[in-house]
């Protein structure tokens, strides 16, 4: 072994270990962004229905049914990401909610001086898509399950 082979089993030794932590950490800042704005138009419902109505054009649905959905998909699926349950399910959730906050009010995120509020978008979908293909770590509720022994076979 050279060298650089010592170096690289090195770094792998020393940063797989935080894997995990950094899956976890990622899970609950991008959570967080979606609770908050879920809890949001929850907490102030006719804001949020005349957002809906006025502002936000969310394709193929009326903008009631529309301001449910959105809303149940704020809050439920950033819950399944926080605990880690249903593995690749809440990243995916999140990610179409994501995509649909872009599209449904594209006419003021994609605006010539919103590049800020573009990039968070696109920061979430990176994130929420990183999840999405390599999981939710060994420190999610899924993991723990699985080791769980099963208790038919007893």
């Amino acid at each position: 072994m050279n060298f650089t082979d010592n170096a690289l089993q090195l770094l792998e030794k020393l940063l797989n270990p935080l894997q995990s932590i950094f899956q976890l950490g990622t899970r609950l800042y991008v959570a967080k962004q979606f609770l908050q704005s879920g809890w949001l138009k929850v907490t102030s419902w006719q804001t949020t229905l005349a957002l809906f109505h006025d502002e936000y054009h969310v394709p193929l649905l009326p903008p009631d049914v529309a301001a449910v959905v959105g809303s149940f998909g704020e809050l439920f699926f950033p819950v399944l990401l926080v605990l880690g349950i249903g593995g690749r399910i809440g990243p995916l959730g999140l990610s179409a909610v994501n995509v649909m906050a872009v599209i449904s009010y594209s006419q003021v995120l994609l605006a010539e001086g919103n590049e800020a509020a573009i990039g968070q978008h696109i920061l979430w979908g990176f994130m929420l898509l990183m999840l999405a293909l390599f999981g939710n770590g060994s420190l999610a509720l899924d993991r723990f399950w699985r080791k769980a022994p099963d208790s038919r076979s007893a």
